[in-house]
């Protein structure tokens, strides 16, 4: 049953025993009260197209606090695979990737349709990706591992391709708006909006290093990727924006509404203390199961619980891998712990 439940200053309609936010996020009242706003003006036809650029523009300078890099290296887009499109197409033919083992396919799929150039996608455990990075032209991971909440050792990362030169791209869709992150020094950091960030399906971004940015193809080239849109709407030839805003995909509007509202509000946030409750929720799960904690906020439990009996029980998570996946974000409470250790046992 869905109640209102209060966190972190917001208000959530959020049923009990929802840990899905993995799968989709679930907005505070007052983001989906701007969605409905926005859509009450689109069907009274009271909006320009010029109307959404603030908004686009306020999602791209949260999801910049969020990841910690200034606001102007933040390109948007509408999907993660959509946006590091460019970057694969970037590489130089015969190029080496290297990746974790059971990544996500939008991380690993872009790089791997470059096979007809001669690049090559490795994959090795998470637990190794900094011992074998060497060879290897650019490194793609997700921060925190979609199918079991693994977290990527970003610092050990960081060293090692920093000794070799050796670009690196991170995808922070699992990770961003409950763990504080601080990329600056990633050539490449993409996100989508729909899970822990609390938006709509539609909008993503991708923040690219100065070094970078030469690197990248902007396969995806259109109107909004000019310097100045509005002057680049008709006719040659090509004229991209000299920053990361020449990866601009034309962004869905609604969305993007939706976006600004959430992301604002996670990056005014103690990340800190989001990251304890979230995390901890987690791990108290893992505790009353007899597992070992993780210190992420989405583990993965081995159940031989059917799926219709926990949803019967009011349950909602996934089965990733085979294995239960659930994330605990904001809005959750003891409440769904509880919930999801009676319904497992």
């Amino acid at each position: 049953m869905s109640a209102s439940r209060h966190a972190f200053g917001a208000a959530f309609d959020v049923p009990t025993g929802y840990v899905n936010t993995p799968s989709i996020g679930i907005p505070s009242a007052a983001v989906a009260d701007t969605v409905a706003a926005a859509v009450d003006r689109w069907r009274t036809g009271a909006d320009d197209p010029p109307d959404f650029t603030a908004a686009v523009d306020t999602s791209r300078d949260a999801f910049a606090r969020l990841v910690g890099v200034p606001a102007e290296r933040v390109a948007v887009g509408a999907t993660v695979a959509g946006l590091l499109a460019p970057v694969a197409a970037g590489l130089p033919d015969g190029a080496r990737v290297l990746s974790v083992t059971g990544e996500f396919t939008s991380v690993t799929f872009p790089f791997a349709a470059q096979a007809h150039r001669g690049v090559t996608v490795e994959t090795v455990p998470v637990a190794e990706l900094a011992s074998a990075v060497d060879g290897h032209d650019l490194v793609v991971v997700s921060v925190v591992q979609s199918a079991d909440g693994t977290v990527a050792d970003l610092d050990a990362l960081r060293a090692v391709t920093a000794d070799a030169g050796i670009a690196v791209a991170l995808d922070v869709s699992q990770a961003a708006g409950w763990l504080a992150l601080d990329l600056d020094w990633a050539d490449w950091v993409v996100g989508a909006g729909y899970k822990w960030l609390l938006s709509p399906r539609g909008a993503a971004w991708l923040a690219v290093h100065p070094r970078a940015l030469e690197r990248g193809h902007p396969v995806g080239a259109n109107w909004y990727a000019g310097e100045d849109p509005w002057d680049t709407v008709y006719g040659l030839p090509l004229r991209l924006a000299s920053g990361a805003r020449r990866f601009d995909a034309s962004p869905a509007w609604l969305p993007f509404v939706g976006a600004a509202a959430a992301l604002d509000y996670l990056a005014s946030l103690d990340l800190d203390a989001v990251h304890a409750h979230c995390a901890g929720l987690a791990d108290a799960l893992l505790d009353e199961l007899g597992l070992p904690a993780a210190g992420s906020a989405i583990v993965a439990v081995d159940t031989d619980v059917a799926p219709e009996q926990l949803a019967r029980a009011g349950l909602r998570a996934s089965v990733r891998a085979g294995r239960l996946r659930m994330g605990f974000h904001l809005y959750n409470t003891w409440e769904d712990v509880d919930l999801a250790v009676a319904a497992l046992r």
